[in-house]
């Protein structure tokens, strides 16, 4: 597996586990509100990521190749899509900003955790 495919695949799965992780951290050790926010935000991201990945997937296999305009379209009907609901769940005072703030970091954390392992395997591949 070329490591394009792995590290997509590894940031997949790491989302879903981090996510997960993150919720239930929150629902144990914090108020209602920071753990609801923690899982709303990890939620948004989450899905965010999965719908622009199957975006992308189906844009660039042939036969049925999409124009970048559509592709951008897309990106910025969930993108206002995404600001809109946490504009309502802050405004609304359902979530604790500071939970929603940790829950949408939650791409960020995997990608920046693939990103670490992949530079490992380098480094002790070069080693030997």
């Amino acid at each position: 597996m070329n490591i394009q495919k792995r590290i997509l695949t590894f940031i997949t799965r790491a989302n879903w586990v981090l996510f997960a992780a993150a919720s239930l951290a929150g629902a144990w050790l914090a108020s209602p509100r920071f753990a609801l926010g923690i899982a709303a935000g990890g939620l948004i991201v989450t899905i965010n990521f999965h719908l622009l990945a199957r975006t992308l997937r189906r844009a660039l296999t042939p036969p049925h190749l999409s124009s970048h305009n559509v592709v951008i379209a897309k990106y910025y009907l969930r993108f206002a899509a995404s600001g809109f609901v946490i504009f309502l769940l802050v405004s609304q005072h359902m979530v604790n900003p500071l939970g929603l703030f940790i829950g949408l970091s939650v791409v960020v954390a995997s990608i920046l955790l693939a990103t670490l392992l992949e530079v490992k395997k380098l480094i002790f591949k070069e080693a030997l």
